[in-house]
């Protein structure tokens, strides 16, 4: 599981960008968010969390990778 914070996420909209986002780098990864908190829970197999920050530093979100 591996966890991300998103301070430019704020609404479903938002959250429904980033899933998009992770998708493209795991088409079967299962992300969990939390929009109050502003955090992403991601089911992958794939262990390269640095894969994923930059995904989405490259679609524009302000990630910051969280302890599991």
């Amino acid at each position: 599981m591996l966890r991300f914070r998103i301070s430019n996420m704020g609404c479903s909209g938002c959250a429904k960008g980033v899933a998009a986002v992770l998708r493209d780098v795991d088409p079967n990864a299962q992300p969990t968010f939390d929009l109050d908190a502003r955090e992403v829970s991601i089911a992958t197999a794939l262990t390269d969390a640095d894969r994923f920050a930059a995904a989405l530093h490259a679609s524009g979100w302000k990630s910051e990778r969280l302890s599991a």
